[in-house]
């Protein structure tokens, strides 16, 4: 688990007309902390509340020790004062300037430098060095969101935030522009709060995860244990899921496949072309695990893994929802209740699951 400090602290109170924000939040000053919640849950404005879009009738932001607001000592930081970047759902490019351009806007305000290596280092790291000389009205969707998340990468803030920014595209730019916030994960040093309501979003980017419901935090807490609580909707979903973080161990060539390692264990998954060492993340879907009290003596599947039961609840038409732990992984299996009852499943169980299908998010 990671064990970075929480240097980031949202401690809010704020009316906007019928709708009440009440959080206290205490996050990590590293990775992506996603803001996940229905639409009209308050990430967007927990968001601009942090960023001095909103602000808030009561609370306490810090970043790094840095006072953003403090109510009862009088402090309040209008946005320009706060060294953030904010990447906004639609780009908001200068349509009269070229990509260039827009990028030194923000620059020749702090009276900052183009030429450096960290401005040259966001232009490779999002793929833009080849786009500088075009109008924004030549750029795809995707790219104009990229271009967005350089200029504000380029002032150099101490966090980014991001609201929604693969909303307004199809499903083809989106895939398009994940793997860059992934690469903006693993290479900048920065902490990274990105609002979503997408749960495929959540899979591929969290390091640490928010769940808010009516402007309360539901859960909060690292993106593995969080996504595995039986007691919030996200398990009970169709679509719940939860994710390992591997390293690729081995390819056995001769039958296509490629073994991961986990924490606790390895699983055989379809050939990747990744190198030996690569650290890859792994979605496991909770529709695709099934329990045996037995190893089988024949089976086609190729990931039966040993397993304890450490939690279990009851979910819609029959359906239950098992948490089991696999090594020092947390799993979540989706079965029928008659299941649970016909194999006298409970809590401290020992059991073997297995795998059907998983899905690479890297």
């Amino acid at each position: 688990m990671n064990n970075t400090p929480a240097l980031i602290t949202a401690c809010i109170t704020h009316y906007y007309k019928e709708f009440h924000l009440s959080v206290e939040l205490h996050l990590p000053n590293a990775g992506i902390t996603v803001l996940f919640g229905p639409s009209g849950s308050g990430k967007t404005t927990l968001l601009r509340c942090i960023a001095g879009l909103e602000h808030a009738q009561q609370g306490v932001i810090k970043i790094n020790g840095d006072v953003w607001q403090d109510s009862a000592a009088g402090v309040f930081l209008p946005t320009y004062q706060r060294p953030l970047g904010y990447v906004f759902q639609e780009a908001n490019l200068f349509s009269h300037l070229t990509v260039r351009e827009n990028l030194n806007f923000g620059l020749k305000r702090l009276k900052a430098k183009s030429d450096t290596p960290e401005y040259h280092h966001i232009l490779d790291l999002l793929g833009i060095r080849q786009l500088l000389d075009r109008m924004p009205a030549r750029l795809s969707g995707g790219e104009k969101q990229r271009v967005a998340i350089a200029r504000a990468l380029v002032l150099q803030p101490c966090c980014l935030l991001m609201d929604e920014p693969l909303a307004a595209l199809d499903f083809k730019r989106k895939q398009e522009i994940l793997p860059f916030l992934r690469r903006l994960n693993q290479e900048l040093t920065i902490p990274i709060l990105y609002v979503t309501h997408a749960q495929q979003e959540v899979a591929q980017l969290a390091d640490y995860l928010v769940v808010l419901e009516a402007g309360k935090v539901q859960a909060s807490g690292f993106l593995s244990d969080t996504l595995s609580r039986v007691d919030l909707p996200l398990a009970q979903d169709r679509d719940a899921s939860t994710v390992w973080n591997t390293t690729l161990l081995e390819h056995e060539t001769e039958f296509h496949l490629t073994r991961v390692a986990f924490a606790g264990g390895t699983l055989s998954l379809p050939a990747l072309t990744a190198k030996i060492g690569t650290p890859l993340r792994v979605q496991i879907y909770a529709r695709d695990v099934s329990i045996v009290l037995e190893v089988p003596l024949a089976t086609s599947i190729l990931n039966v893994l040993p397993a304890l039961i450490t939690d279990i609840a009851d979910g819609e038409r029959g359906q239950s929802i098992v948490q089991l732990r696999v090594g020092q992984e947390v799993l979540l299996a989706h079965i029928t209740r008659k299941s649970v009852l016909m194999l006298m499943l409970s809590i401290g169980n020992t059991v073997f699951v297995q795998i059907k299908g998983m899905s690479m998010l890297n």
